[in-house]
């Protein structure tokens, strides 16, 4: 048995190889490496090799930008040898994630090879990117790149397959969608030619006839334009020789009918037989044709009887779950009640609150027990009610008589526990209210007016809102405001601002906060208050912090340059906190802008850390190792535990201006102390900011504070305003 180290592939080798052409059929392999000699290695390689029948063409490429372009113009490619170190030392990992990211490209299969032993990581390579294999160049046999190739082949052709499936069963589904909801024979018949064309990629000419009575007289039912006017007419009066004849023969035959030009197949029901005539722009492929069976199948069982028809529209207006009434049967029936009777009744919206944690935790099954059981609290506590609907996942909607509507006993009522399966689930409601006077004539308009109560009522932390008329013009004036921002920031008409941070024990500038404004067209600013909350809203605002992280990225450069090294803080909201792979992100754009982590400071709130305290630990753990500091910002406002403080990976504290703007008349600072006090126990440096007055800067030195910030030192100033402010700055004697 011959030893496998006479089969490594990647060691020395003096002999010229020549690459075998290939022809036909073949799996297409893209080899990437900066050597020459690995290209041609690897072909001898694997020349000769075949997979499944087919034989493998190889395309080569000598850099990553090679790699890319060779992607996009040969998306044929089903597997990529791919060198981790060409023309930077990262480079392959670059490739693999704009392959992903940019490309869209998931299907290709990727096989990692370094020369560099311990470059990276292998472990940490395979958790962070998308690949299929990772090998060092050294320890690669023929075998074991054969068998590398064919478990990637195989990955390839499984994805394909899957794909082609699922692209199938969505043009068989849209089908189906497309010949519901007709209640006669006419329609019904024009929705299936349509369809059966769509699925075998043809455009829709034809018609479906029926086989009627004893006689088996051939009627038309219906079919594409050309044939409306025949509707109810025998077959032969058809002025298309074609299509008679291929009919005819389909039913004379009891099969379908194929020929180059045209499909006519055949369908048996209980009460009657069909056929369905398409002429054919190209031949159908396998696929097809197994599509066209899903589909007639649902077809057949609509021709059974076209009362059947008339179900499906009721089921199409029916939650499947509780057997209610669904949203568009709802706003349907909704709009009967405008300026109608006595306008005495109310629409009342319930939202589940915790539904989707619920769903996540316990399950699905659980969550749909509890919307049946919370269905059956309803309909127990309220019969009065004209309508009851589930209109959303975790939403239902009742429409209650006005009188006798009890806020406070309709919430107690919703709040006794809830008995699902072995689960005893107490259940948080937000309510929205929407009397009928403000009905409006649509019921679509009159559901988003219960939506804005119960956005209301969510917004403010309520339990029940209702609807009154300037709550819709404060909507209207914040997405009238969110597509302001939204146009300003593409414009790039934000600013960031900077406040100086210093050492309270020499007064010496340590640093800076990167703070956003938005100025408007009157020369004012528009609070940071007012807008933040409405980016997140509209999930505008990974990309605005991302900007504000990259312009501090630049002012830091700017402050390297003239001798001024500090650092900057950036704030992170939640949302940014939730992309997959922050902490990637944070390092891209420190090395894009070659700014040393240590210089950027990141400020998460309490309310970041306490949304996900696992997965925050883990990003913030990925910062800290990266060098860049973290800050927990507006410390002592929410309800952190003290157990996961110890865990979390930070550098300060930053006490919020809320604990020392009435120091020290209107308060002792006891607060302010015990943060300082909790910081220094930690080991960790504390910062107060909002300090405006001399009194306050007194007592919070003498507390042991390390830092501050505040109106009484620097106010935030745009870019230029800092750079003069730190050129001509000089710190005042300590005391």
């Amino acid at each position: 048995m011959a030893s496998e180290q006479d089969d490594f592939l990647f060691l020395d080798h003096d002999d010229d190889t020549q690459e075998v052409e290939v022809s036909g059929a073949a799996w297409d392999i893209l080899v990437v490496d900066d050597d020459p000699e690995i290209h041609s290695v690897t072909t001898l390689a694997l020349s000769g090799v075949e997979f499944w029948g087919r034989t493998l063409r190889f395309h080569h490429a000598y850099s990553g930008k090679e790699a890319i372009e060779t992607l996009i113009h040969n998306p044929e490619i089903c597997v990529m040898l791919l060198d981790v170190v060409m023309e930077t030392d990262d480079a392959g990992l670059t490739v693999v994630k704009r392959v992903r990211d940019e490309l869209k490209n998931e299907n290709v299969r990727i096989i990692l090879r370094t020369g560099q032993p311990g470059h990276a990581p292998e472990e940490q390579v395979i958790r962070d990117y998308d690949i299929n294999d990772y090998k060092m160049k050294t320890e690669l046999t023929r075998s074991k790149l054969v068998t590398s190739m064919m478990t990637a082949v195989r990955s390839y052709r499984q994805i394909c397959e899957l794909e082609a499936q699922s692209l199938a069963l969505a043009s068989i589904l849209d089908a189906i969608k497309g010949i519901l909801g007709h209640n006669d024979i006419r329609t019904f018949s024009l929705a299936v030619v349509t369809q059966l064309a769509k699925i075998l990629g043809s455009e829709p000419y034809g018609i479906v006839s029926g086989q009627l009575g004893n006689d088996k007289r051939i009627v038309v039912l219906g079919g594409t334009t050309h044939f409306q006017e025949s509707f109810g007419q025998g077959l032969e009066q058809l002025d298309n020789g074609r299509v008679i004849m291929q009919v005819q023969n389909c039913f004379d035959s009891a099969q379908h009918q194929q020929t180059e030009h045209d499909i006519t197949v055949l369908l048996q029901g209980k009460n009657r037989s069909a056929a369905i005539y398409l002429e054919l722009d190209i031949q159908p492929t396998d696929s097809q044709l197994q599509s066209m069976e899903i589909f007639l199948a649902n077809v057949s069982i609509g021709l059974d009887n076209i009362k059947l028809f008339n179900e499906l529209r009721d089921v199409a207006y029916k939650d499947p779950l509780t057997k209610l009434p669904n949203r568009a049967c709802f706003t349907d029936k909704i709009a009967q009640y405008y300026k109608n009777q006595d306008s005495n009744l109310l629409l009342v919206l319930i939202d589940i609150a915790q539904f989707s944690d619920i769903n996540n935790g316990l399950g699905q099954e659980v969550g749909n027990q509890l919307l049946l059981a919370v269905m059956n609290r309803l309909e127990q506590e309220f019969p009065q009610a004209e309508l009851l609907a589930r209109i959303g996942a975790d939403v239902f909607a009742m429409l209650l008589p006005r009188l006798g509507f009890d806020e406070r006993l309709f919430i107690d009522s919703l709040l006794t526990p809830y008995q699902v399966n072995e689960h005893v689930l107490s259940i948080h409601f937000r309510v929205g209210v929407c009397e009928q006077d403000d009905f409006a004539c649509n019921g679509l308009e009159t559901l988003k007016l219960a939506y804005i109560a119960l956005n209301q009522a969510k917004q403010g932390n309520q339990v029940v809102g209702w609807y009154t008329s300037d709550l819709e013009e404060k909507m209207a004036w914040k997405l009238g405001l969110i597509r302001q921002l939204r146009q300003d920031f593409e414009q790039r008409k934000l600013e960031v601002w900077y406040q100086p941070q210093l050492c309270f024990k020499t007064f010496e500038v340590t640093g800076c906060e990167a703070l956003l404004r938005w100025p408007s067209d009157n020369g004012r600013y528009i609070s940071p208050g007012i807008f933040v909350p409405l980016a997140e809203n509209a999930g505008l605002i990974v990309d605005i912090g991302q900007w504000v992280l990259e312009q501090a990225c630049e002012q830091q450069k700017k402050l390297a340059a003239m001798g001024k090294p500090i650092s900057i803080a950036v704030n992170v909201s939640v949302p940014q906190f939730k992309v997959p792979n922050y902490a990637q992100t944070v390092k891209e754009t420190l090395l894009d802008y070659d700014v040393e982590p240590r210089f950027i400071e990141l400020e998460v709130t309490e309310s970041v850390v306490m949304d996900e305290v696992g997965a925050v630990v883990e990003t913030l753990t990925e910062l800290q190792e990266l060098g860049v500091e973290v800050a927990i910002d507006d410390f002592g406002t929410g309800f952190s535990s003290l157990s996961y403080l110890q865990k979390l990976p930070f550098s300060r504290l930053k006490i919020d201006r809320a604990f020392i703007k009435d120091i020290p008349d209107n308060d002792s600072g006891a607060i302010a102390e015990l943060v300082i006090s909790l910081g220094r126990h930690l080991g960790r440096k504390t910062i107060a900011e909002g300090v405006e007055t001399q009194a306050q800067s007194d007592v919070l030195k003498k507390m042991g504070c390390d830092e501050v910030q505040g109106f009484m030192y620097a106010k935030p100033m745009p870019s230029d305003e800092l750079m003069a402010f730190l050129k001509s700055y000089k710190p005042k004697v300590a005391d």
